[in-house]
């Protein structure tokens, strides 16, 4: 079951893992039709339900697949290790790559938005052959987030620091109420719940499982281990291909940084503007998000 309309729910090994994707745009007899395919990656602490509001939109020109990252929603939560590395964005989109090429893809464009933004960059560096296009929705690069972070960013960004404390320190504060945590936490980055769909607050609420508390906070701590020593020994290294950047106007990154500025110094061709939002543009500005997004990807 999904409030993605259209979307037939699959769970595919790939990359040593179970996904669990939503796939729209399929023709009748569940080929691709020869339509190229577009992946959707959500964020913390959602699941692939969050693109609900436009994603059935693309389905006439493209194959759409959402799914959830591993350590998210109703996909793998595996086994960590001292590095934390089973849940660096480099796995993340190594196995996102995987579930692509199962469906008989060798490229496609991809649109992230907070962590799974953060899986898009890994992914445009480390296999530039297959993105064709990417959108990053709501960051900045992580390396450039922790060397700059100062009090205001901190604070909106607090359970960047809590979650990496040693297991099971986050994961038993936060498992003693998952619901509270959950709407604290979209409350503070989206300045409000009142836009999320209750079925889709349902699903993010009913997935938040110990197991994926625990692998969300596995997230977490790859991004400031694993991730940042992957990052600084790609710092020469840059994205190639067209690249689109929307962010949040009300929302943190907005606030405290120039959004553009900060992929300028990652990417070669780079475009974007602010959206009418907090954090959450896509749940709670839909048309603007949308038109963004589509006329990049239609260009």
């Amino acid at each position: 079951m999904t409030l993605l309309a259209g979307f037939e729910t699959r769970m595919i090994e790939a990359n040593g893992v179970d996904v669990f994707c939503r796939i729209g745009g399929l023709a009748e007899d569940g080929s691709t039709g020869g339509k190229p395919a577009l992946l959707l990656i959500h964020g913390y602490p959602q699941t692939g339900e969050m693109w609900h509001t436009i994603a059935d939109r693309f389905t006439d020109t493209h194959v759409v697949i959402v799914p959830d990252l591993r350590g998210y929603g109703r996909s793998a939560t595996p086994e960590t290790d001292d590095a934390h590395s089973p849940y660096s964005f480099r796995e993340m989109a190594a196995d996102l790559v995987a579930v692509l090429a199962s469906l008989g893809f060798s490229t496609f464009t991809v649109f992230g938005h907070d962590r799974g933004a953060r899986v898009t960059h890994r992914m445009c560096l480390d296999h530039p052959e297959v993105i064709q296009k990417a959108a990053v929705l709501d960051i900045i690069p992580t390396l450039t987030l922790y060397q700059s972070a100062d009090q205001a960013v901190a604070t909106a960004y607090y359970h960047w620091y809590f979650f990496i404390q040693k297991a099971p320190y986050p994961e038993t504060l936060i498992g003693a109420d998952p619901k509270f945590f959950l709407e604290s936490k979209f409350g503070g980055l989206g300045g409000s719940t009142q836009f999320f769909d209750p079925a889709a607050m349902q699903d993010y609420i009913d997935c938040f499982t110990p197991a994926v508390i625990h692998g969300s906070c596995e997230d977490y701590r790859a991004g400031a281990t694993i991730d940042l020593d992957h990052d600084r020994a790609d710092l020469d290294r840059r994205i190639t291909c067209p690249l689109l950047v929307l962010w949040g106007a009300k929302g943190p990154m907005g606030r405290n940084y120039d959004v553009l500025q900060t992929w300028r110094e990652r990417a070669d061709d780079v475009r974007g503007h602010s959206v009418e939002a907090g954090h959450y543009l896509v749940e709670e500005n839909p048309e603007p998000s949308y038109a963004a997004l589509a006329a990049f990807l239609h260009a």
